[in-house]
């Protein structure tokens, strides 16, 4: 899967339109919360360094780029931008009714 449209909105929200038609929306505090880097992951364990009490609630995402054909990296107003999200972890962090239910 890949997505056609990536759409961050003034709500906190970012949403994904996938080429299957299926649309994703994930708040800006829980994506910042699972970024992936070694900053927020520890390398070797795997173990989550990063606290998320300490991620403002009102967390922006200020730009997102492609990274290669499997993910996007978001520059956050909190100033870290080292995570990639492959589309694959995108799409699994779909909430909605269709996906909790049947898996995407």
């Amino acid at each position: 899967m890949k997505p056609t449209r990536i759409t961050p909105f003034p709500n906190g929200e970012i949403g994904i339109v996938w080429d299957d038609d299926h649309e994703t929306y994930l708040s800006n505090h829980r994506l910042r919360c699972a970024c992936p880097c070694a900053v927020c992951v520890d390398e070797m364990s795997g173990r989550k360094i990063l606290d998320d009490s300490r991620v403002a609630a009102d967390i922006a995402a200020m730009a997102i780029h492609a990274v290669g054909q499997y993910g996007i990296g978001i520059r956050w107003s909190d100033g870290h931008d080292t995570g990639i999200y492959t589309y694959r972890t995108l799409r699994e962090m779909c909430e909605c009714e269709a996906c909790r239910g049947e898996g995407g």
